[in-house]
């Protein structure tokens, strides 16, 4: 995919993010893509919702497996602000999506070489899914770092 349209996906999912701190959650913005037609996007609600899986991530492919009515989205990408975790990892994984494009690196719980590569582990057995990291990393580790800041 062309770097350009990589940056214009992750700024709408940094505005996610943004939305997210906004309501007090850590900012992690997520969105899915059908070809180039999003259809699909979330921000992390665990506080919210008080449920440890309301990941963006997870939000955003529930609501694009209910958009297609499969939760293979095979054709799908995934746009999220902060590499995912393990159980999101997983999540992406079952959803045999195409690409994952993410932002800033987590070095804490990262699943996709921050912390550990949960693909490479043999742990996901499915697809080739293509990664891209870093779109977009400096702002949103400045958007984390800033909700962080602010909480101490």
């Amino acid at each position: 995919m062309d770097a350009s349209l990589d940056k214009q996906w992750m700024r709408r999912a940094l505005r996610l993010a943004e939305r997210a701190a906004a309501e007090g959650e850590v900012p992690v913005g997520a969105l899915v893509l059908h070809g180039d037609t999003v259809i699909a996007e979330a921000w992390n609600q665990t506080i919210q919702r008080h449920d440890p899986s309301a990941h963006a991530e997870i939000l955003a492919l529930r609501e694009a497996g209910e958009k297609l009515g499969n939760y293979r989205l095979p054709e799908c990408s995934l746009y999220v602000s902060l590499e995912p975790c393990p159980m999101c990892a997983g999540a992406i994984g079952h959803a045999r999506l195409k690409r994952v494009v993410w932002a800033a690196s987590d070095p804490r719980t990262g699943a996709l070489g921050g912390r550990t590569q949960l693909f490479d582990s043999g742990a996901i057995l499915h697809r080739k899914i293509t990664f891209q990291p870093g779109v977009l990393a400096e702002e949103a580790a400045a958007l984390l770092q800033d909700f962080f800041r602010q909480r101490r």
